[in-house]
Parts: structure tokens; C-alpha cells; sequence
């Protein structure tokens, strides 16, 4: 079957995010003076939405997340989201993709001012109609809401629509 859209995950998807997400986590854990020098152990932070993770790996209660996405926000708006590392093979996917008529769109729970930027700066924003993620306040972080939403404001059709990620 063809699909004429298609979504795609930004974190784990298009783009390897360990680094800037684990040591934005590291820097908000230090910040709320836990220490944990061993980045492979932050790497469950990578996929769920920021604050749910700190509520459940570190037993925080809703307003000491709130504090932790904060610091995470302050290492990773301004360093943590341009160490990413675009996938081998994405650029020629999505040249090939938009070739062939289809659109093509992101759809991340991470917030869409990151997403956007760092799409942009890894030079591939070029190939998607619109970028769409959560909002900083955590709306859409649930990802069948995001889709949902995605879906509405671009009358998409579900049965020529394919989610990759």
C-alpha cells in the first residue's frame, strides 16, 4: 500500500539524541543535588515524556519534576539539542521520500520549539510541511494525542497516513 503521509518520531527516529538529552539529565539532577556521573544510566530518559520520567526514576513529586525539566531546559536549549546525531541514510530517505509526491511530517513529544530547531540545524526541516510537538506547559506529550491533533489541523486521511517511530 502507498502512503501519501508520513510521520515521523524525531528521538530515536530520524536522529540520535543520547548525548544531549543524558547530559541535559545530568546537569538537572545536579541541580536538585543528585549526582549520577554514569550517562548510560540516564539513557531511560531517552522516549518518555521528561517530567512522567522524573516523577517515576527518582521518585520526585509533580512540582520537583517541574523544577528538574527546568534545569534540564537550561543545558539543553542551549547545547543539549545540537548534540544529536542525524541517522546514516535519513537525508537520501527523505529526498527519496518527497520525490515521490508524499508529505512528510514530524510528530515528537519533545517540545516542538526543540524539535523545530533541531531539525533546522541538522538541515532537514527543508523536507517536512510542518514539525509538530508538545508544548513546554507538557500539552501533547502523549503521543496519540499528538498524532490525533497532527492529524485534525492537517485533514489527514488515517488510511494514506504511515507513523514511523
Amino acid at each position: 500500500m502507498q502512503y501519501q503521509n508520513v510521520l515521523f518520531d524525531l528521538d530515536g527516529t530520524l536522529t540520535d539524541p543520547r548525548e544531549g538529552i543524558t547530559r541535559s539529565i545530568q546537569y538537572g539532577l545536579s541541580k536538585m543535588g543528585i549526582e549520577e556521573p554514569d550517562l548510560r544510566k540516564l539513557e531511560h530518559f531517552i522516549g518518555p515524556p521528561l517530567l512522567q520520567a522524573f516523577i517515576e526514576f527518582y521518585g520526585f513529586s509533580e512540582a520537583q519534576a517541574w523544577e528538574a525539566v527546568g534545569f534540564y531546559r537550561e543545558r539543553f536549549s542551549v547545547k543539549g539539542l545540537y548534540e544529536n546525531q542525524v541517522f546514516e541514510g535519513i537525508t537520501p530517505l527523505l529526498e527519496e521520500l518527497v520525490g515521490q509526491g508524499r508529505q512528510l511530517f514530524i510528530a515528537t513529544s519533545k517540545p516542538q520549539i526543540y524539535a523545530r530547531e533541531i531539525a533546522r540545524h541538522f538541515d532537514f526541516a527543508k523536507h517536512f510541511k510542518v514539525i509538530y510537538g508538545s508544548e513546554l506547559d507538557g500539552t501533547r506529550t502523549n503521543k496519540v494525542e499528538l498524532i490525533a491533533h497532527l492529524m485534525a489541523e492537517e485533514k489527514l486521511d488515517p488510511a494514506q497516513t504511515l507513523m514511523i517511530g
